[in-house]
């Protein structure tokens, strides 16, 4: 019985880490790996797995600080930097947050209109199912619905294992890249740093754990809960890869978009694959499109100190569901205008993205860091390494990205 308990607790905890890990693979993180794998085959796996330890300090540093302290990000970056950082902060976000939603939701509408389904039909469906679920129901229902739409993502896996790839070559890719270091490589990496490591995700994370009341006592079983979501979702990211690079790239076909994707799989893998693929890019923007907006309601309000939190009611948290209201209405309606290309808008919030992730990686790093903050739960040596390497490259690959110079 005990061990039972023991089992039934874990469970209760584990969500957070898992939900945000998976967020970060929504519609433009499946079509950057899915460029990945059409254009470069396996070359860049290596960096997939680079990534994933960065990503995965981060998000434990994230995760400590919230046990540790019971604040959100925002409320902490306030309180110790003064209230001028935490609003530039939080106005990068928005417009951030903003543009990576419309393009989630324009995923929701590409992923079913691959099924003739049109975006006026979807995209006002969604958008209400969206707010109805997040403001009639608890935190505990909303988490069980997230986890539940991070099974979508296994259509990717089974679409990998149904093209049979020489799972040898896949393996010694990661160890051995074989690719032509040009501007368009480079490029594309950049893209895959900025979809893996995101500003929002450190914010719903911190948010998300603070809400749920996880305790010190229970960390370690949160710190589990970081990690495998953090390989889950660079699992995923692999399994994305396999799946173009085992058709696209063979055939040498260029795409630049996920629907691209799922759509060239089709005549080439089958009517299977094309389901699981274009499922698995519903699943992942319906979760970004939830979690963006919840991310944003919950860093604002604790960075100005307004009341958060899906428990509460509407009357007794306006600005925050105020804020979610906003980003899911103004994403809905852009997506809905006829004939809108959103790759514009994609590209320059990926760049505001870009710049404000080093901004809010040092904040964290200073925090964690700061025993008046932390007591002895402060970084060590090894993670105090990684995440300000983490910071080094992403700042070199912004600049690089900017200026167009490759060394």
């Amino acid at each position: 019985m005990k061990n039972k308990n023991k089992f039934l607790m874990i469970l209760g905890i584990i969500g957070p880490g898992l939900i945000t890990a998976n967020a970060g693979n929504d519609a433009g993180g499946v079509a950057t790996y899915s460029v990945v794998g059409a254009h470069y085959g396996y070359s860049m796996l290596w960096a997939m797995f680079a990534i994933a330890i960065g990503l995965a300090v981060v998000q434990e540093m994230n995760a400590r600080m919230a046990v540790v302290t019971g604040k959100g990000l925002s409320d902490l970056i306030r309180e110790r930097f003064g209230v001028k950082w935490a609003f530039f902060a939080m106005f990068v976000l928005i417009i951030a947050n903003l543009g990576v939603c419309i393009g989630d939701f324009a995923g929701i509408a590409a992923s079913l209109e691959l099924f003739n389904i049109s975006k006026y039909i979807t995209i006002p469906i969604f958008a209400v199912v969206m707010w109805v679920m997040l403001t009639k129901g608890s935190y505990s229902k909303a988490e069980k619905i997230f986890l539940l739409l991070t099974l979508t993502f296994f259509g990717y896996v089974i679409t990998a294992f149904l093209l049979k790839p020489n799972w040898g070559h896949v393996a010694a890719s990661i160890v051995k890249p074989h690719a032509k270091f040009d501007k368009g490589y480079f490029l594309v990496l950049i893209g895959m740093v900025g979809t893996t490591i995101t500003p929002y995700m450190q914010f719903y994370l911190q948010s998300s754990i603070v809400d749920k009341g996880i305790s010190i006592k229970e960390y370690k079983y949160e710190k589990m809960d970081v990690y495998i979501g953090t390989i889950w979702a660079i699992l995923t990211a692999v399994f994305i890869t396999v799946c173009t690079a085992e058709t696209l790239f063979k055939a040498g076909i260029t795409i630049d978009s996920a629907q691209d994707a799922a759509s060239a799989l089709k005549p080439l893998a089958g009517n299977y694959s094309f389901m699981l693929f274009a499922i698995g890019l519903f699943g992942a923007s319906f979760l970004a499109c939830c979690v963006i907006p919840l991310c944003t309601a919950y860093a604002v309000c604790e960075a100005f100190g307004f009341e958060s939190g899906i428990d509460n009611k509407i009357k007794e948290a306006p600005v925050f569901f105020g804020l979610f209201l906003f980003m899911i209405a103004i994403s809905a309606i852009i997506v809905l205008i006829p004939n809108i290309s959103l790759i514009n808008i994609i590209l320059v919030t990926q760049q505001l993205a870009g710049i404000l992730c080093p901004v809010v990686l040092i904040f964290m790093i200073k925090l964690v860091n700061d025993t008046e903050v932390m007591g002895k739960y402060v970084n060590s040596t090894i993670q105090n390494f990684i995440a300000k390497a983490t910071v080094l490259l992403i700042i070199v690959l912004t600049i690089l990205a900017f200026t167009g110079n490759l060394i």
